[in-house]
């Protein structure tokens, strides 16, 4: 079920109208009703893989309990093991066991040893990255003592199947989450007001935006051997804002359908191509995913306590396996890898820390260096997203070889009937409306708010009808 099929928006509405006249009554009646609309949400992507949701969770649950049982730190060490490595495991077998079969079976084939490996003839579970990760997280802080373990089995079961954020995040955290699962939700009309504004951006960003993009961005990727200069520049900027849109429309549709639940989600995104350096680009891109490996990967490993070198390592160390997390391709390594490099002189020279302030633009030769700032680090970030959205490396590299090499800036006429630079003006207003509006969670309220939501609503209509792109980019991972 996507969220932006009409599946959705019938389902949606029932779920909303038995939440707060059934089950608002009580807790156990809100959270029962959410957790019974989360597993249909979920069965109908595929039933069959249901079951690999419930056993995860009830996996979570048992050993969480046993964790704070022990009175040992080896015992607890003994039952988290057992808890990540089942996790980690499942997620091993069906996101990157062919990777590793045929990457190995390559290996040898180097060296003249003749290969053929057995490949799982499976398809991935929809979400099971982000829930993967909601169990883990979990787990680790009742091992470390920051939360209790969960008794109540619906409770916990919501936290970790809730349909918001099941299938591509946020991915949430106990502390944040199972608080507010554990006490009776009150109808707040200007909090569902709100999520109602936040869900109407989220399809604008979906559809209006990355939709509008992926009809170049798939032209010109698809057909990168015939494309000049100009076209495969605009080709990196149009997937940019494809996936940008897709997956910030996305998190935007979540967690405003979350409030019409009264429930607060953690915040995804926080409009990072505006960002001044590649370290701020990423406090503000996917901020649940860089979160999570900070607190559950980085800290742990060292993270600042050591020498520079140590930061270092672990630095590269985050970037390699986030890269690795989206999907098991090289690309992907790559595409951490680039992103490490680009942090790099940030951390030698002490300046990751450098703009964590809001951005201001004064009359003076300073909004000059803030706005090249961020052309720079956006088209760094565009040229990493080569890699992120080309098939295999190959492609990739030949695709950025006739880019440079080409030399041809000239407008090129598709097979999609337009030009390659038609989408531009849409992406301008769309950058001009995001800039003025940067400081709200959504700029759909406040002042003109009923002429804003009507262009948004006519833009939903004019381009929805003819969107051929249901899926999210997120999904795959």
């Amino acid at each position: 079920m996507y969220f932006n099929s009409f599946h959705f928006a019938v389902f949606l509405p029932i779920v909303f109208i038995l939440y707060w006249v059934i089950g608002g009554k009580r807790r156990s009646g809100q959270n029962l009703l959410l957790i019974l609309a989360s597993y249909y949400f979920y069965a109908c992507w595929d039933w069959k893989f249901l079951f690999l949701l419930i056993f995860s969770t009830l996996l979570d649950y048992v050993c969480a309990l046993y964790i704070e049982k022990q009175n040992s730190r080896r015992g607890k060490l003994r039952w988290l093991w057992l808890c990540v490595g089942i996790n980690v495991g499942f997620l091993g077998i069906f996101k990157y066991y062919n990777f590793f079969a045929t990457s190995f079976a390559a290996l040898l084939g180097g060296f003249g040893f003749q290969v053929h490996p057995y490949i799982l003839d499976v398809i991935l579970p929809v979400g099971i990255s982000f829930y993967t990760f909601h169990g883990l997280s979990y787990s680790i802080d009742i091992y470390y003592g920051r939360i209790k373990a969960e008794r109540n089995f619906v409770d916990y079961s919501l936290f970790v199947s809730y349909f918001p954020l099941l299938v591509a995040g946020p991915i949430e955290r106990a502390t944040h989450l199972l608080p507010q699962l554990k006490t009776k939700r009150n109808f707040n009309f200007e909090k569902a007001k709100e999520g109602v504004y936040q869900i109407i951006w989220g399809l604008v960003k979906k559809i209006v935006i990355a939709d509008s993009c992926a009809n170049y961005a798939n032209e010109i990727f698809n057909h990168a051997g015939s494309m000049n200069s100009l076209s495969l520049g605009l080709g990196a900027v149009y997937f940019a804002f494809q996936i940008y849109g897709d997956f910030s429309g996305y998190s935007d549709i979540a967690l405003g359908t979350s409030k019409l639940f009264g429930i607060d989600l953690l915040k995804n995104f926080n409009y990072p191509y505006f960002s001044r350096d590649i370290a701020e680009f990423w406090r503000r891109w996917h901020i649940s995913l860089s979160s999570w490996f900070r607190d559950y990967l980085y800290i742990p490993l060292g993270g600042n306590s050591g020498g520079k070198g140590m930061r270092i390592r672990n630095t590269f160390l985050i970037f390699l396996v986030s890269g690795f997390w989206h999907g098991a391709n090289w690309t992907f390594v790559i595409w951490g890898l680039i992103n490490a490099l680009y942090f790099l002189p940030l951390l030698i020279f002490n300046r990751n820390r450098k703009n964590i302030d809001a951005i201001e633009l004064k009359p003076n030769w300073e909004a000059v260096r803030t706005l090249f700032s961020i052309v720079i680090t956006f088209a760094l970030t565009c040229f990493a997203w080569i890699f992120f959205r080309a098939e295999n490396l190959t492609k990739a590299i030949a695709y950025i070889q006739r880019m440079v090499t080409n030399g041809k800036f000239q407008e090129q006429y598709f097979t999609i009937e337009r030009y390659n630079y038609e989408l531009i003006w849409l992406l301008l207003g769309f950058i001009a409306f995001e800039w003025v509006h940067r400081y709200r969670v959504e700029p759909l309220s406040g002042r003109w708010s009923w002429a804003k939501l009507t262009v948004c609503l006519a833009a939903l209509f004019a381009l929805g009808v003819y969107s051929d792109y249901k899926n999210f980019i997120y999904f795959q991972f």
